[in-house]
């Protein structure tokens, strides 16, 4: 299987460590796995504040540069999730099937339903704290959430698991919002800052020393509160914990 890297914009302008450490640890499990050049944004962010014609073209191009892969896969939840539920009502021509929202994974879930490894070659002797962001469990099903009866499970954790030396632990109610949600954290800043404020304590109350999750949205926000407080834990998303030592 051939997979395209999909990497979002935040994440090559703020954190490329996070892109590269997606790369490396797709190479480590065997994958074949391509970085398709000159990239853009997936269109998030315009479709979210009202937009969404706008973001049609960007959906064109995004759709242009991945359709040759079996994958296209991306370390970031709420970037695939916006790619999986809505190209097919932004592109609704109908001469043209949108294949990028039916093969597009987060990087955990395709390594936890796809790749399905036994073992990971990681060594991260911490304690780390998962993050649930609320896209990840409510539209990609990454972790079970609190308002549904059903049994427990996280497919981070499963993987973080297979890493030696860590910790995982998890906050008080784990799967509630850290406060970024993208536009409501410019619109409702106060609210938005008060959420990150009660979920960043929370996660300092299980002793972690990091918090890690999927998105680089949401431990940004976060770490900019830590930041401002000078609180005594640090964000990492989760592929730095799973390719650490590659």
């Amino acid at each position: 299987m051939k997979v395209g890297l999909f990497i979002p914009c935040y994440v090559n302008a703020v954190y490329p460590q996070v892109g590269i450490a997606s790369y490396k640890l797709l190479k480590s499990l065997g994958v074949d796995v391509d970085y398709p050049i000159d990239q853009t944004c997936c269109g998030q962010p315009m479709a979210n504040a009202g937009f969404e014609k706008d973001a049609i073209d960007l959906v064109h191009r995004f759709d242009e540069k991945f359709k040759d892969y079996d994958y296209v896969v991306g370390p970031s939840a709420s970037c695939v999730a916006f790619v999986r539920d809505n190209y097919g009502k932004l592109r609704p021509q109908p001469d043209h099937h949108c294949a990028s929202e039916g093969k597009v994974y987060e990087i955990c879930e395709f390594i936890h339903d796809v790749v399905k490894p036994e073992k990971l070659n990681a060594h991260f002797p911490h304690k780390v704290s998962l993050q649930n962001s609320c896209h990840g469990v409510r539209l990609l099903h990454l972790s079970s959430c609190s308002e549904q009866n059903v049994p427990y499970f996280n497919k981070m954790r499963d993987l973080l698991s297979m890493v030696d030396g860590i910790e995982v632990l998890e906050p008080e109610r784990s799967d509630e919002c850290c406060g970024f949600g993208g536009m409501f954290s410019v619109e409702e800043s106060a609210v938005s800052v008060q959420m990150a404020h009660d979920k960043v304590h929370r996660h300092i109350a299980t002793g972690a020393e990091y918090i890690t999750g999927a998105d680089s949205s949401c431990l940004m926000n976060q770490q900019g509160l830590i930041n401002k407080e000078k609180l005594p834990i640090k964000t990492i998303h989760i592929v730095e914990i799973l390719a650490a030592g590659l």
